[in-house]
């Protein structure tokens, strides 16, 4: 037994490392199935999908870039780099901050709101066959506040209105 050893240094259980490694390999096959499958149906990579899918979800279609690299989990130079390839596809438009000239908002375009809602269905079936299916609605509502609880800051659990 580590005698002597701070427990940040010992290696990690058989349940620890169990249910570690089932939420990466899950997470990671998901998102592939994902990314290709959009790709595939709409010409829409997973990644963009959800810039989209967050600005459809805002009042008026617009976040500040900074919010919207934090939602989606990106960099602001990410962002930033996919917000430039949206606009160019005409899916988002760039509008300044009113309260700081500085800030910058991405806006959500009329294509980009269609676009969206196409790839929504492919969205919601491949998180249905590929995880949800798996889970009874009972387990299902555990696992959502399991999950609740390790977030790591309360900035990124999801807004209240969710549509998928």
């Amino acid at each position: 037994m580590n005698v002597g050893v701070p427990t940040d240094q010992v290696g990690l259980g058989e349940a620890e490392l169990g249910a570690w490694r089932g939420l990466v390999r899950v997470h990671a096959a998901l998102a592939r199935e994902l990314d290709a499958e959009l790709d595939a149906e709409h010409g829409l990579p997973l990644s963009s999908y959800e810039v989209l899918r967050s600005l459809s979800r805002m009042p008026a279609g617009r976040m500040r870039m900074a919010e919207l690299a934090e939602h989606v989990l990106l960099s602001r130079s990410g962002m930033t780099r996919l917000i430039d390839r949206l606009e160019r596809e005409g899916l988002v438009a760039r509008s300044t901050c009113d309260k700081d000239g500085r800030g910058c908002y991405a806006v959500l375009t009329d294509h980009g709101r269609e676009k969206v809602e196409h790839a929504r269905g492919t969205h919601i079936a491949v998180v249905r066959e590929g995880f949800l299916r798996h889970f009874s609605e009972d387990e299902l509502r555990e696992l959502a506040k399991l999950f609740e609880r390790a977030l790591p800051e309360p900035h990124l659990s999801l807004p209240a209105k969710q549509k998928t």
